[in-house]
């Protein structure tokens, strides 16, 4: 239909439909929220003339056949908004529609009349003659009440008795969604929102190689299990769990050969004994595993599994489909490379493959398969070397029939892909935190991924460290530098994570200098912790967490705002709900050497306070107590004591 064909189609649909928010790329992708929420739609509505408008948002589930219609309310400068609660997991679709409000445009106007006192008899009946032209759009019950209304503007009552009648507000509303349907205007697409359970939005993670805690099965793993429970972590993360190659096994720190007793990586998946639907035997059997997600249930602990897609020369899939893998020259598999290091004991799949489809459902089958044991998240190896639609078919599929599970996305490259892989249906994404350790940096980092539209898809999950990455404010700032990575990471992400017991134990030796590889990396050999070490963090951890699990201003970062403090070695940042009842302030110290000193600037919208008021600063750290007034405080952070306040902002009793 050409542009003419229409307009003369739909030219009595006045009202325009702009601007709708929220949305990702046009409608492309799905927005993401979490049970419980309550979804809040905007748009620019608005028409020629003076008429008034009614507008509506119409959203359902996707196991619902009907729409619900909520009418909006305008604001200000024709914009106009919604809110319905998303009391379910799984799809929502949603839109807006609109149309001009004869009936509401007389009403309106009637009023002025009256105020103006003029004659409004004739008034009366024209209001009669649009309720009787709407009548026929009406099921039989409100085509009655309208008949009546109908009877009693044209009848021979008072003035006042009419006015009483053509005033009433259920009338009002009536006919506010009582349109002439050629003369709707509808939002040209309908959107959605995917509604995933609280753990996407808000979760603490921990990971832990099984193979270096007792004698290295998930039977002694599961002893672990208090310990990492008491810390107040919710997800364990288990790196991959499966059978390790041992043709180009890596021995002890990355070296090209193993001794006989060196364990490999496990991420050099697949041998005799299975590929990704296996467990290395050494851990133990397919039963101990399942016993290990249950002991962690009974421990309000998660498992998180890593799904690593490639495979070592000794997997299955090697030799029962070698389509599966890009072959050289001389007649041996490409192994993996980042030039110059190279990956011997790995073999990458191949996804332009021409049997790509029978992959695809093979890869698609070792998360049915895991799922079937009982887990339900997933932390995912290297997405961004696997295609785009490969991740956004597998996603959308698997959450179809099991919208509880959620997929982190650990991809380090370039900030367009990590944020097309959150578009297509990661539910958490790992960030560059890691390498953010100035106050402007931090700043402008975290305000993108919070207060633009990246955080209408993109759920950050900071990690201060993990196997493979050791910063070298780590490495140089010593326990100081933990203790302040920490805390930023839990209290800028409402999700986080930890490489433990490293962490907590503040391991910070580098393989080499100028390297972020550990030394005696686990990535390569089993390690023997301390874990009752007098400098370990656990007592922090515990706390924090803590902190977190009782303010639900942490528990989204949606509401996260920056502070000035005159200095750079100082930040301040806040957390609130939206109806400021719970307020968390954040100072911080970055320099893991020397005190710092500033002045932290609180407006009185900052903390739901009148200016000038006095109100309590509480110390949720050390439990210290301040009283504050007006808007600026001096803080002194010292790394060797104290490196930052967590501060619950309160009112005087």
């Amino acid at each position: 239909m050409s542009t003419l064909e229409t307009l003369l189609a739909h030219g009595r649909r006045r009202v325009v439909i702009e601007g709708v928010k929220p949305q990702v790329d046009n409608g492309r992708f799905s927005v993401k929220r979490t049970v419980g929420d309550r979804m809040k739609v905007e748009a620019d509505v608005f028409a020629d003339g003076h008429d008034e408008i009614s507008a509506w948002v119409s959203y359902r589930h996707k196991s619902e056949r009907g729409w619900h219609e909520l009418r909006m309310l305008s604001l200000v400068n024709d914009r106009w908004c919604a809110e319905f609660e998303l009391n379910q997991l799984g799809r929502y679709r949603y839109t807006v529609q609109a149309w001009v409000d004869p009936f509401g445009t007389w009403r309106r106007d009637l009023k002025k009349r009256v105020a103006a006192g003029q004659d409004v008899a004739l008034q009366f009946l024209i209001g009669a003659g649009l309720l009787e032209d709407a009548a026929s759009n009406l099921k039989v019950a409100e085509a009655r009440r309208l008949k009546a209304s109908i009877e009693a503007l044209r009848g021979e009552a008072a003035i006042d008795a009419k006015l009483l009648v053509a005033l009433d507000d259920d009338l009002a509303a009536l006919m506010a969604r009582t349109p002439h349907r050629d003369r709707v205007t509808k939002f040209e697409r309908e959107l959605t929102v995917v509604v995933d359970r609280e753990r996407a939005r808000f979760s603490a993670w921990y990971e832990m190689f099984p193979r270096s805690c007792g004698n290295g099965t998930f039977r002694h793993a599961a002893k672990r299990l208090p310990y990492i429970a008491d810390m107040g972590f919710d997800i364990l993360y288990l790196p991959p769990v499966h059978p390790i190659g041992s043709t180009h096994r890596k021995g002890r720190n990355n070296k090209p050969t193993a001794t006989p007793d060196e364990p490999g990586s496990p991420w050099a998946i697949g041998a005799e004994q299975g590929g990704h639907k296996a467990v290395a035997p050494q851990l133990g059997t397919l039963a101990d595993f399942r016993a290990f997600v249950s002991s962690a249930k009974e421990h309000n602990l998660e498992i998180a599994l890593d799904i690593a897609f490639q495979c070592s020369p000794d997997h299955p899939y090697v030799k029962e489909h070698p389509q599966w893998f890009r072959w050289r020259p001389d007649n041996t598999v490409q192994y993996a490379e980042n030039p110059p290091k190279k990956y011997q004991d790995i073999y990458p799949l191949d996804f332009e493959t021409a049997d790509w489809q029978a992959l695809w459902q093979e890869l698609k089958s070792v998360f049915l398969f895991w799922i079937g044991q009982g887990v339900r998240v997933f932390r995912v190896d290297n997405p961004h070397t696997k295609p785009f639609r490969f991740w956004e078919w597998l996603i959308n599929d698997i959450k179809q029939q099991y919208p509880d599970v959620l997929f982190l996305a650990e991809a380090f490259t370039r900030p367009k892909i990590m944020y097309q892989l959150a578009k297509l249906g990661f539910s958490q994404s790992y960030t560059y935190f890691t390498w953010r350790n100035e106050s402007r940096d931090i700043t402008e980092y975290f305000t993108e991924l919070t207060q633009t539209e990246a955080r209408e898809f993109f759920r950050p999950n900071p990690w201060p460290n993990t196997p493979d990455i050791l910063h070298e404010y780590l490495q140089t700032g010593g326990r100081p530098a933990f203790i302040i990575r920490y805390i930023l990471a839990a209290t800028l992400g409402a999700s986080y994570g930890i490489y433990g017991p490293a962490f907590e134990l503040c391991e910070h030796v580098a393989r080499e200098p100028g390297s972020e590889e550990y030394v005696d990396s686990e990535k390569y050999q089993t390690r023997d912790w301390q874990l009752n070490s007098t400098h370990s963090l656990k007592p922090l951890i515990a706390r924090v967490n803590r902190i977190r699990r009782e303010n639900p201003a942490l528990q989204a970062d949606s509401r996260l705002k920056f502070h000035t403090t005159g200095n750079d070695q100082l930040i301040a940042y806040s957390k609130s709900t939206e109806n400021l009842d719970n307020i968390i302030v954040m100072v911080v110290n970055l320099d893991p050497h020397n005190p710092q000193t500033g002045w932290l600037h609180l407006t009185p919208k900052d903390i739901g306070q009148p200016a000038h008021a006095i109100f309590k600063a509480h110390d949720l750290l050390t439990g210290a107590r301040y009283i504050w007034r007006g808007a600026d405080h001096y803080v002194a952070l010292n790394p060797h004591g104290q490196p930052a306040h967590v501060l619950s902002i309160e009112k005087l009793a």
